[in-house]
């Protein structure tokens, strides 16, 4: 492309927006060149781990889950796209594959929790963490939410407490997470629940009402003759997410809360074996793709 193609670009971009492109070559004129250090917001980035003790690890163990959160944001950003968009099975596959590489990095990285932490200094500074929890983790409620329809997100018990025509606001009373945060002595919400619900249900409720029909489970429904491919990748992200993920969860928490047999209780006060382990919640995003006889041994 010559100066004067580029310019003429230039050019036809501002006046679509009304606008005079020379104030814009002007304004780039004086502009400074960007860096790598203000593009990433390192320095910011840096200054984000707030320990609440001395121990040194805890700034290891903050750090690992901003990481978790960046990359749930991640994987949010493609469901967006998934869930509002039409898009073609090509783009589809494409997309899937990115939430399948994301969720393998949560599953490997956890080697970062497991063995990066002393293991007497973690089991410490936990304590000054109660009430809060990874269980309340708004963008891992976001995913849930965009890829299958919340009936997917009760557990058997639970279903039996459900209306005959539940609405958005019943399937939230019962969705599958909501066990963990009851206190099994009281039959009272845990702290843990509470501060969550206040600040997040709502949102939960309305995302969940805005994208009724166009979760993932709901659009490849509609599909019509989906390739082999694609059903296969979807079958990839179901396992990687509702069983692998949770299962390398599981370990590490068994590793600091189980390991000499002391059985800890979770910062949040749940269930945490019940609750992390696929077999008892019977979790998946996509059940009509998978057989009776994978069903029935999902999670073992």
């Amino acid at each position: 492309m010559t100066k004067q193609e580029l310019i003429a670009q230039i050019d036809k971009k501002y006046d679509d927006l009304g606008e005079n492109s020379l104030n814009y070559l002007a304004g780039l004129l004086q502009a400074k060149p960007i860096n790598y250090w203000d593009y990433i917001e390192v320095d910011t980035l840096l200054s984000l781990q707030k320990t609440r003790t001395d121990f040194k690890d805890e700034k290891i163990f903050i750090m690992y889950h901003q990481l978790t959160e960046l990359v749930l944001g991640m994987m949010k950003h493609e469901l967006e796209q998934l869930v509002y968009e039409d898009l073609k099975e090509g783009i589809w596959i494409d997309k899937i594959n990115r939430l399948n590489r994301y969720t393998s990095m949560l599953i490997t990285s956890f080697d970062v929790m497991k063995y990066g932490m002393n293991y007497n200094d973690y089991n410490t500074f936990r304590t000054t963490l109660t009430p809060a929890s990874g269980f309340q983790s708004v963008q891992f409620r976001y995913i849930e939410t965009m890829c299958t329809p919340l009936k997917n997100l009760v557990n058997v018990m639970r279903q039996k407490r459900l209306p005959e025509k539940p609405s958005t606001e019943d399937y939230f009373k019962h969705l599958y997470w909501k066990d963990a945060g009851y206190n099994r002595k009281t039959g009272k919400k845990t702290l843990t629940l509470q501060q969550f619900e206040n600040k997040y249900e709502a949102r939960l409720i309305s995302l969940a009402n805005e994208i009724k029909g166009k979760t993932l489970a709901e659009k490849l429904a509609k599909m019509s003759n989906p390739s082999n491919e694609i059903i296969k990748k979807f079958k990839t992200f179901d396992r990687l997410y509702n069983i692998d993920w949770p299962i390398v969860h599981l370990e590490t928490a068994q590793h600091y809360l189980d390991q000499k047999g002391e059985s800890k209780e979770a910062t949040g006060g749940s269930e945490w074996k019940k609750y992390l382990h696929p077999k008892y919640q019977q979790r998946r995003f996509f059940p009509s793709i998978w057989s009776k006889e994978e069903i029935e041994n999902w999670g073992k």
